[in-house]
């Protein structure tokens, strides 16, 4: 038995950040039910190109294992009939600006009081009580701080490859949810899941928020290198880079030993890792030419020969070969979706449903759930 299995979802989400949490509710055996607009759905129907056929990759990559209703909320009929399924479910997610589920009277406090029980989880930019403005992953991030800290020292500032603040975002809603639903299990009341991007993005501060608020440091951008500990960056060998996390003074001591140089873990400037950071560029001025000279490959062999952690620097399609899929029939041949980044009692990795075609389920949810 999966563990969110009997457990309904009615998912308002979309775009990124509430789609890819209820992915990981359907993935745990959850009944997701994907509301959408008749006519066009959800917007990254239409984040393309690459297309799978009429399947964005966007789309395909945050809502396997769920099935799509097409209602116009616009529209009294099916607005009574979204209210119908609110009433019915364990759990309802959105991920609109605060004010507009509340004008069309599927705000939380409105549909708990039809069932107490419900778990309602609210993901906006700035918290459900602030309606000012929508949240915008790029706008999120630029607000925490984090492309301050990104980037080289004398450059523009960056923002993640990625779309942290969406991601983070729907992973904070799915342990909320699970942490409301835990506590109805005890008590039998439903709540509200208020998140955040923003507060979410700044949680991920941690060391560098705590070095300003407690010391007075205000982190700055470093490129590759670690403000508190060194040597822990990538460095250039011969033909490629290798990462170096040498996270100890111990590991210090084998570094040096892998490539002759005992010597250099007795000098009083290296011989602590506090006294390494005071003096990363005169280490650095004799790690940097010792790299350059030799392949990775021969200095991957040696660190590891030594057990101190290192890795290359991988591409998408160098780091996808490692990864776990999951593969779902279409008629367009075999599609491959990244796995839950977790296993329960070594059990599925995601679920293997297709992601759905608008309005694909609408009859089918509405004759399960409301009859």
């Amino acid at each position: 038995m999966l563990p969110l299995q009997g457990l309904r979802v009615l998912d308002f989400g979309r775009v990124l950040s509430a789609p890819y949490g209820t992915q990981v509710f359907a993935d745990l055996g959850a009944d997701v039910v994907k509301v959408e607009h008749p006519e066009k759905g959800d917007d990254t129907r239409s984040f393309g190109p690459p297309f799978v056929g009429a399947f964005s990759t966007y789309f395909l990559a945050i809502n396997r294992g769920k099935r799509s209703i097409a209602l116009n909320l616009k529209k009294q009929g099916d607005l009574t009939l979204a209210k119908k399924l609110a009433a019915v479910s364990d759990v309802v997610v959105e991920n609109f600006r605060p004010d507009v589920m509340t004008r069309l009277g599927l705000g939380a406090e409105q549909l708990l009081q039809e069932n107490p029980r419900l778990i309602y989880a609210s993901l906006s930019g700035f918290g459900r009580n602030n309606i000012t403005q929508p949240g915008y992953d790029l706008m999120i991030q630029g607000l925490s701080g984090i492309p301050s800290i990104t980037g080289a020292p004398d450059g523009e500032p960056y923002k993640c490859g990625a779309s942290i603040a969406d991601l983070v975002a729907g992973m904070n809603l799915v342990q909320g949810v699970l942490a409301a639903l835990y506590r109805r299990e005890k008590t039998g009341k439903g709540g509200i899941v208020d998140v955040s991007m923003i507060d979410g993005q700044l949680s991920l501060l941690t060391y560098h928020a705590s070095a300003f608020l407690n010391a007075g440091v205000e982190p700055r951008r470093m490129g590759n290198e670690h403000p508190s500990i060194h040597p822990f960056r990538p460095y250039q060998t011969a033909d490629g880079y290798v990462n170096i996390c040498v996270g100890n003074d111990r590991l210090f001591v084998q570094l040096c030993k892998a490539f002759g140089h005992p010597e250099w873990a007795q000098d009083a400037r290296f011989e602590t890792n506090p006294k390494r950071v005071a003096h990363r560029q005169e280490l650095d001025a004799l790690l940097i030419p010792l790299f350059k000279s030799q392949s990775q490959k021969h200095v991957l062999v040696q660190l590891r020969k030594f057990k101190v952690p290192a890795e290359g620097m991988a591409s998408i399609p160098e780091a996808l070969q490692q990864a776990k899929t999951v593969t779902h029939e279409s008629e367009h041949g075999p599609i491959q979706t990244l796995a839950m980044g977790f296993r329960i009692d070594n059990g599925p990795l995601g679920n293997p449903m297709m992601p759905p075609k608008l309005g694909e389920h609408t009859e089918e949810v509405i004759r399960q759930w409301l009859q």
